[in-house]
């Protein structure tokens, strides 16, 4: 038997209504906030990832699949969102267009070991804005963020951390402080952040082992290294989530796993998923433009990994769309009409579940209490006789009679 390749999995009928809350969702969020969709292609040229995340990165080094085309050129499954934004926003000029926000929706693809909420092919929403380089556009992404995870019903176990990465001015002063500090305490660092120490000191700080940990609770801290720009950034920052009444916490041990954020970086965390407990994660990227070939523009961005968002809904028990009305028909007369009355209803706008496999008014019933439904419709015998139907709410278990041809409005009256 052919099964599906290890990190990948299958989302089946009864997971899909979550994703549509997701998805839906979202679209009404972000374009309350003025963004609107992109979609961009699932592979890319790799020398786009080596540049925008960083030819040292975890990510370019060891997770991506990448591949040559017959035509000897190198492409890359997209890992992650952002890069790809960036250069559709170069290729076609929208430097012209500014502000431009845009969010984008799919699949992505990184060689990782797979594990609850984390696959090998996974999925992600996110934003991208250009142009603003304000606190006041982080703030807003922020705000946006939170709104979403309301409307959602998942924002319980949830918290909002931010911290200041600083800028290319602040950055390379601290890095030094930081690579010193870190050598005198190498002994205590794991295999892989001792690797990490001479490319890039500061993903140290965000090593999840206990050893690397104890390390960089110690280690001088970004936010206090901060040039005055930044440092009015941030606080900036800080003073407009108050504003907002968005309750956040300083961690300046967050730092971003790709090489191009700047100044704000931020997270939303849940207590509710163990480990894993990162459900959006973002930040500036003002010089990434500018590095990738374009006009220097300032951005700012975050993408939410979709699985984890799914399994929050399902831990909040979130209730999800189920069908309005449930049509149940019992003998060969009943199924030709029932099918001819449920076309009728389809046209009038009115969805209904035509049973498929028949049987058993109990058995059907028993598949339509399995979908939920809301409301059952009985055509048998008698029904037929008297030209009518016998509505059934599932809820309380009151019975009213139909008669065909009233049902249009009363069944409208019901689905609205």
């Amino acid at each position: 038997m052919i099964t599906t390749v290890r990190g990948t999995r299958d989302i089946l009928p009864a997971e899909t209504p979550s994703w549509r809350v997701l998805e839906e969702t979202a679209r009404e969020v972000f374009a309350a906030y003025g963004y609107q969709e992109l979609r961009t292609p699932v592979f890319e040229q790799t020398a786009l990832f080596a540049r925008a995340v960083g030819a040292t990165s975890d990510i370019v080094e060891k997770e991506m699949y990448t591949f040559a085309d017959r035509g000897g050129d190198s492409l890359s499954l997209r890992p992650e969102g952002t890069a790809a934004v960036v250069r559709a926003f170069i290729e076609n000029n929208l430097h012209r267009s500014l502000p431009w926000a845009v969010y984008y929706m799919g699949p992505m693809f990184r060689y990782e070991r797979p594990q609850k909420g984390r696959y090998r092919q996974f999925h992600q929403m996110g934003c991208e804005l250009f142009g603003a380089e304000g606190p006041l556009a982080d703030a807003e992404m922020m705000a946006m963020v939170l709104r979403l995870l309301r409307r959602l019903g998942v924002d319980a176990s949830l918290t909002l951390e931010i911290n200041s990465l600083g800028c290319m001015a602040c950055r390379g002063p601290y890095r030094t402080q930081l690579f010193a500090f870190l050598q005198e305490h190498v002994a205590a660092l794991c295999e892989h952040c001792r690797q990490r120490l001479q490319r890039n000191p500061l993903r140290i700080l965000d090593c999840k082992g206990e050893g690397c940990r104890a390390v960089a609770r110690q280690a001088p801290f970004m936010k206090d290294h901060l040039c005055g720009a930044c440092a009015d950034h941030f606080q900036g920052l800080t003073t407009l989530l108050t504003a907002l009444n968005l309750p956040f916490v300083v961690n300046p041990l967050m730092v971003r796993g790709l090489d191009y954020y700047n100044r704000t970086a931020f997270e939303v965390t849940t207590t509710a998923l163990g480990a894993q407990n990162a459900v959006a994660a973002g930040g500036r990227y003002d010089g990434l433009v500018a590095e990738m070939g374009g006009q220097a523009t300032p951005a700012i961005g975050f993408a939410m990994g979709m699985e984890r968002l799914a399994l929050l809904l399902d831990a909040a028990q979130v209730k999800l769309p189920r069908p309005d009305i449930y049509l149940v028909v019992v003998g060969d007369a009943a199924s030709r009409q029932g099918l001819v009355l449920a076309e009728q209803w389809r046209e009038a706008g009115i969805p209904v579940v035509v049973d498929p496999l028949g049987g058993s008014m109990k058995s059907q019933m028993r598949r339509a209490d399995r979908l939920q439904a809301r409301f059952v419709l009985i055509l048998g015998d008698r029904e037929m006789t008297e030209q009518g139907l016998l509505l059934k709410n599932m809820a309380n278990g009151e019975q009213v009679f139909l008669k065909w041809e009233t049902a249009v409005a009363q069944l409208s009256a019901l689905a609205a």
